[in-house]
Order: structure tokens, then C-alpha cells, then sequence
């Protein structure tokens, strides 16, 4: 076993041709936070040019959570108003580029979801080629609840993995699943009780590690071109301005103070 890069929020490390990543913020259920995504897009990108890792394990530490998404308390750091404009035209949150490091690695990756999987996390899930997940957990996609407007980029992304109707019942609801509702949905591919996790998705990872790299690399790429269509200019901007307004709003500075003082928000349209 050859040991990688390390630190206090991301672990990593490479057996053979198989490369790990584990966030490791155990105590904050291993929320994503910006100083962990750009670990990861580093990770990613020297794995990406060594062209040594044909597959790539994400997981969580511990045995509670895969991640709970994004940091509740700095989720408006994620919002359009504090990204960089270049140009007239708005640049990458650290979020962003992790989901994108993530979909974009040239060969597969796999999802092993140890625990329970929130928000930005399932997103940056559902970006993984493949996962596996243990039968205890939960998921949710909870940006209603919170006043939030998904951006299009990632509600696309959702509606190609589940399908329009399953995605659109995640995101109205924002109701939490779990057991045979994750597979169900199509949020994960196998439900595997815990102690089973990791040795079935090594098992698999191990399978396509020794598959011929060009096939995967290509097989890869064609797939994330097909998949995704883009967005108009015109529909792009509306978009993003719908994010905007969200993330302006007093029912999202609501919806924050209700999910921390565990309580039923009040929401005003506004």
C-alpha cells in the first residue's frame, strides 16, 4: 500500500491502481467544506496527470456519515454573490469545482457511501460513475426546506441519474430516504449491509482497474459528453439569476436559522 497526500479535512492514498479519498471531518459529519473541495480538485488532478489511478474510491470517515453536504453556516459563501467575475461572466465556487473534478476524472469513480449523504454531498455522489451504499443510511436533498434554488448545472445532473419525475419529487419533498427507497430511486446502484461495504466495493473497483485504460478513459469521456446538454446563454443567465434571488432572500436567512434551532421555518415568499 503506497500512502498519498494527507491532511486534517481529506485523506488520500493509492493501492495499485485503485485511489482512495475519505473527507475527514468526522466531527462535523464530514461536511464539505472550501479548504476540503480544493484538497480534492488537487488530489483528483495529480492522480488525473500521473495516470496511475483507474478508479477512484470516495467515502466518508467513520461509519455515521458519508458527508452531510456543505457547511450549513457558510452555505451563502457557495452563492452567486461571492463568486469571481472574469470577463462579465461569473467563475467556479470551490463547490462547483469540486463536483466538476469529481464527473470530469478521466477514469471511473465510485461513490461508497458509508453513512448518511445530505445535500451538496449526494450531489457530488450522483457525480460518481457508480454507487454503492450501505443499507442503514439516509438521503436527502433538502434545498426547499432551506429557501434554496438549486443551480442548473446540478438539478441536470439529478434529472439524468433519477429521471425528471424522481427528481422532481427529491427536490418539491425534500423528504429524507432510506432502506429500499435509495435503490428505488436510483440515488444508489447497491444497498450492501455495512459490514459488507467496503470488500464489495473493492471487489468492483478492483474489476475495472484491471480493464484496459484506453477503453475506460474513452468510454469515460464519450459518456460525460452525451450526457449533459448545454444550457442556452439566455437560459443560463435566467438560471443563475433565480439562484440569485434565492440566495437574497430573507426566507433563506430563515431557513438557515430553523435548521440550526431545529424548529419548522416560517417562510414568507420573500
Amino acid at each position: 500500500m503506497n500512502s498519498g497526500q494527507q491532511s486534517e479535512v481529506l485523506l488520500s492514498e493509492q493501492r495499485g491502481h485503485i485511489g482512495i479519498i475519505t473527507f475527514n471531518r468526522p466531527e462535523q459529519h464530514n461536511a464539505l467544506s472550501p479548504e476540503l473541495l480544493s484538497k480534492l480538485c488537487t488530489v483528483l488532478a495529480t492522480w488525473a496527470e500521473s495516470d496511475e489511478v483507474r478508479v477512484v474510491v470516495l467515502t466518508g470517515a467513520g461509519d455515521k456519515a458519508f458527508s452531510a453536504g456543505y457547511d450549513i453556516n457558510a452555505i451563502a459563501t457557495v452563492g452567486p454573490e461571492h463568486q469571481a467575475v472574469i470577463d462579465n461572466e461569473p467563475q467556479q465556487t470551490p463547490f462547483e469545482r469540486g463536483l466538476a473534478a469529481v464527473r470530469n476524472f478521466p477514469y471511473p469513480t465510485i461513490a461508497m457511501l458509508n453513512g448518511h449523504c445530505f445535500g451538496g454531498a449526494l450531489h457530488m455522489a450522483l457525480c460518481c460513475d457508480i454507487r454503492i451504499a450501505a443499507d442503514h443510511i439516509a438521503m436527502a436533498m433538502p434545498p426547499a426546506k432551506l429557501g434554496l434554488v438549486y443551480g442548473a448545472e446540478g438539478l441536470a445532473q439529478f434529472i439524468q441519474t433519477l429521471g425528471s419525475a424522481k427528481a422532481r419529487e427529491m427536490f418539491f419533498t425534500g423528504r429524507t430516504y432510506k432502506g429500499e427507497q435509495i435503490r428505488d430511486m436510483g440515488l444508489a446502484g447497491q444497498l450492501v449491509p455495512a459490514e459488507a461495504l467496503t470488500e464489495t466495493v473493492f471487489a468492483l473497483a478492483e474489476g475495472i482497474a484491471s480493464n484496459a485504460p484506453l477503453a475506460l478513459r474513452g468510454i469515460k469521456r464519450i459518456m460525460n459528453i452525451v450526457e449533459l446538454p448545454a444550457l442556452s446563454h439566455e437560459h443560463g443567465k435566467e438560471a443563475h439569476e433565480l439562484v440569485s434571488e434565492s440566495f437574497r432572500s430573507s426566507d433563506l436567512k430563515e431557513g438557515q436559522a430553523a435548521f440550526l434551532e431545529k424548529r419548522k421555518p416560517l417562510f414568507r415568499g420573500q
